[in-house]
């Protein structure tokens, strides 16, 4: 039997007090509602001041005093658009690579090169810049190269080149190595000053860089919004961390993509139902990357290329098609793949080994990343899905839950892979089809370790208390202050206790839908591809994420759950240093008894907000102890 996402432990926030959530407040008013404040000092963001540039970060600075060989770059490309020159953009299939080739191809094709695009292949090439490429490059009259998203580790490819005399200007955020390979110029994040808000771009955002360097050289406009217009898509696609810079842009940009004068985006936006919505960072990350993910993993990259910056309306409808038709095959294939790891897993018993290691030859690898995402989430421990490479290896996969490193985990497996690499979060290796089965045992021994420390499971853990009754255009509004949401900054997961389950049913695709009321509130909730219990009776909590959508021109709010459990009862028991005290509500009151038998009352405020106030704490401790009883019982968040 699959573990039911019910069974997932529940980790409250630490409880706040008052004068936490006046520190955090960005003005004397408190104009966020104390949902959206706690949620912002649980986070780091412990003074007015810090809260203040979450919602109006500072301007970019000055980019040429945070990348030393900018000026160097942006006079090569000066001279290469002056003379017609072409050039080759040499970027990576996935979104990132793809964003970052299309914004320097459009943008230098505007302003006089003769760009293109020299994407290798997920199937036959692999990652990054080669010397074979380089060598075709070459033969066909080029002398410039321009890297995205790849490049600092391409020795072999660069050292080919300056051997045929071709120039190469590094864009690149991956790590850099001991001794960087020849080139003209290096944009990379790690050469910027400790501390500078350019330290978080991905390949898009270092392509973006250049390219308005370069227009606001040239006093071409068109071309800087081409590139903020990317930037944006790149940006959240490559699920880039939303601070410093990346931030800034994405609020100035984001608004603007409705608007595009990029043929391709609005066939993007067509296809994909968003003509009459909003295109903010939501709508990007789960309806426009998707599209433009897919073909990198399914097709050639350069019909993303084409798409982004043909000029030619109909051109763009029918390449968006192209896309559209491989997203589809995407869903297929992931749905085909999970649903056999899963039977894999069923016919190996109820045991479930800390860590999860597939492998069917005839798997598709620029899927496979997918599928073990969907395994993690849905059992709480690292996956590694394997695919046929030919010559007796398998490719593989790797994703992980928060806290188990998978590069530091495949360096422990060195000498059996082929090769490998990754960050904490995701990785990749090749091994040979005789090393899995000791692959699989070291790697179970690393995960057992980490199970044992972090509890087995995946856990829910809720940043706010939030009452249903709180919810309505005016808190909406300002959780959308708090946008964009995504790395580093991720959308809230609120909670909240003891509603009652007025309807529910199981929607196709194996969607659960209930209608939750608490106290007057009655709001929808949907849990998507839901795995636990089908039928809820007696009073739940439940953790969820709040959307808004425009049904039939109706604006309606709906909670997307990541987690549902039975209500506990009245009482819970609270552990504090040596002392045990019995904890239970009645109505608004707080009732908390001590070993001794002695009870203390106290009334949680409704009109205080769902941080429930306690009236007159006599003591600190006291105090402390009134707000986690209040949070374990769902009175106070």
């Amino acid at each position: 039997m699959l573990p039911a996402v019910d069974e997932r432990r529940w980790l409250l926030p630490t409880s706040l007090g008052g004068d936490d959530l006046a520190a955090a407040s960005p003005d004397p008013g408190g104009e966020l509602p104390e949902e959206l404040l706690a949620i912002l000092r649980r986070r780091g963001l412990l003074t007015a001041a810090a809260v203040h540039e979450l919602l109006e970060p500072e301007a970019a600075p000055a980019p040429d005093a945070h990348f030393p060989d900018l000026a160097l770059a942006v006079e090569r490309l000066v001279r290469c658009c002056q003379t017609a020159e072409p050039v080759a953009i040499c970027g990576d299939y996935d979104a990132d690579g793809m964003t970052s080739t299309a914004l320097l191809v459009g943008v230098l094709q505007r302003l006089g090169a003769r760009p293109r695009a020299a994407i290798p292949s997920r199937m036959d090439d692999g990652y990054g810049l080669n010397a074979a490429m380089v060598e075709r490059l070459a033969a066909e009259g080029v002398r410039l190269l321009i890297t995205v998203d790849n490049g600092v580790a391409a020795t072999e490819a660069l050292e080919r080149a300056a051997a045929l005399a071709v120039e190469v200007i590094l864009t690149d955020h991956h790590t850099l190595p001991p001794q960087l390979p020849p080139h003209l110029a290096l944009l990379h994040p790690a050469v910027t000053p400790e501390g500078s808000p350019y330290r978080g771009l991905a390949g898009v955002g270092l392509a973006h860089v250049l390219a308005t360097a370069l227009c606001r050289r040239l006093k071409n406009r068109q071309g800087l919004e081409i590139a903020l217009n990317l930037f944006c898509i790149g940006t959240i696609a490559d699920m880039a961390p939303l601070q410093g810079v990346n931030r800034r842009w994405l609020l100035d940009g984001l608004p603007l993509l409705g608007c595009s004068t990029l043929p391709g985006l609005q066939a993007l936006r067509q296809l994909a139902g968003l003509e009459k919505h909003r295109v903010d960072a939501e709508a990007v990350g789960f309806q426009l990357a998707p599209r433009i993910n897919a073909v990198g993993r399914l097709g050639d990259p350069q019909l993303v290329v084409d798409l982004l910056t043909t000029e030619d309306p109909e051109r763009a409808l029918e390449l968006a098609r192209s896309c559209e038709a491989l997203n589809r095959q995407r869903r297929e294939l992931c749905g085909a793949i999970e649903a056999e790891a899963l039977a894999l897993l069923e016919a190996d018993g109820p045991r479930r080994p800390a860590f999860l290691l597939l492998a069917q030859g005839h798997w598709h690898h620029g899927v496979i990343g997918i599928v073990a995402s969907r395994l993690v989430e849905r059992f709480g421990r690292p996956v590694a899905l394997l695919a046929a490479e030919g010559g007796g290896r398998l490719r593989a996969s790797v994703r992980a839950p928060k806290g188990f490193a998978v590069d530091a985990a495949l360096t422990a497996c060195a000498e059996l892979l082929e090769r490998y690499g990754g960050h904490p979060a995701a990785g990749g290796f090749t091994v040979r089809a005789e090393n899995v089965a000791a692959l699989q045992e070291r790697l179970e021994a690393l995960a057992g370790t980490w199970l044992q420390a972090a509890g087995d499971g995946r856990a829910v853990e809720p940043e706010a208390l939030l009452r249903l009754e709180r919810i309505d255009r005016e808190f909406w509004h300002h959780l959308q202050r708090l946008a964009p949401f995504g790395i580093g900054h991720p959308t809230p997961l609120f909670w909240t206790s003891r509603c009652q389950v007025v309807e529910q049913k199981v929607l196709r695709g194996g969607h659960l839908q209930l209608q939750l009321a608490q106290g007057e509130a009655r709001l929808r909730a949907i849990a998507w591809r839901w795995q636990g219990p089908s039928q809820w009776a007696g009073p739940v909590d439940v953790a969820f994420r709040l959307r808004r959508d425009d049904w039939q021109g109706v604006e309606r709010f709906q909670l997307e759950l990541e987690a549902i459990r039975c209500s506990g009862g009245d009482g819970v028991v609270l552990q504090r240093r040596d002392r045990t005290y019995w904890c239970r509500r009645e109505g608004d009151t707080l009732v908390i008894r001590n070993a001794a038998g002695e009870e203390l009352r106290s009334v949680i405020h409704p009109d205080s907000g769902a941080q429930g106030a306690v009236a007159d704490p006599p003591h600190p401790y006291v105090q402390g102890l009134l707000r986690d009883a209040a949070m374990a019982l769902g009175m106070a968040g």
